[in-house]
């Protein structure tokens, strides 16, 4: 049985306010404005294929990156997906429908965690939540960034307090969740046991 977290329509408007900074901007200028601020994280998350693309072009490398050739739910540029597909990454793909998070998902960004190169997570289906299961494991120190469409690029730095906040979060998404005992082992990946 395939472990899918959906996200319910009611804890929808918590996932509308800003988890970190919003750096304004279109496309590359947001990115650029951004980059004076990351100071050297412990891990470099991006989300998100324009985010992704404009980071590599001003050579900023993340350590993960998760894209799914796709921005505001329609196809990404060519230029886009070729730019996002960097050739110092380990490539792992794993399907993750619309508006949910799957097991898979948690699971391979947790393996990226730990891994000592580079990895490129290709998502075939929507990678618009995976910014949430990766503000949950990302070790203190960490930044996550991603696109906030029209608006510019948000950066999230891990800090005790905002890890606290984003377990919260999840914390009630489960709760909204049917047959809440299959997502034990969910609960515990994404607590680091």
């Amino acid at each position: 049985m395939v472990c899918e977290i959906v996200l319910p329509e009611s804890l929808r408007p918590l996932f509308r306010k800003p988890f970190g900074v919003l750096y304004e901007g279109v496309g590359g200028d947001a990115v650029r404005s951004s980059v004076k601020d990351l100071d050297n994280p412990t891990k470099l998350i991006s989300v998100g294929d324009v985010t992704t693309f404009h980071l590599l072009e001003s050579n900023i490398i993340p350590d993960i990156l998760i894209v799914d050739d796709r921005t505001k739910r329609a196809p990404a540029s060519s230029q886009v997906v070729y730019g996002t597909k960097h050739q110092g990454f380990a490539e792992v793909t794993v399907d993750n429908p619309a508006g949910v998070i799957t097991e898979e998902l948690i699971s391979v960004i947790g393996d990226a965690l730990v891994s000592d190169r580079n990895v490129r997570i290709f998502v075939n289906g929507e990678e618009d939540l995976a910014a949430l299961p990766a503000m949950m494991m990302a070790p203190i120190g960490s930044v996550i960034m991603y696109g906030q469409p029209d608006k510019g690029v948000m950066l999230v730095r891990m800090t005790e307090s905002k890890k606290a906040e984003i377990k919260d979060l999840f914390d009630k998404i489960l709760e909204k969740q049917d047959h809440k005992e299959q997502f034990n082992n969910v609960r515990r990946i994404l607590h680091g046991h």
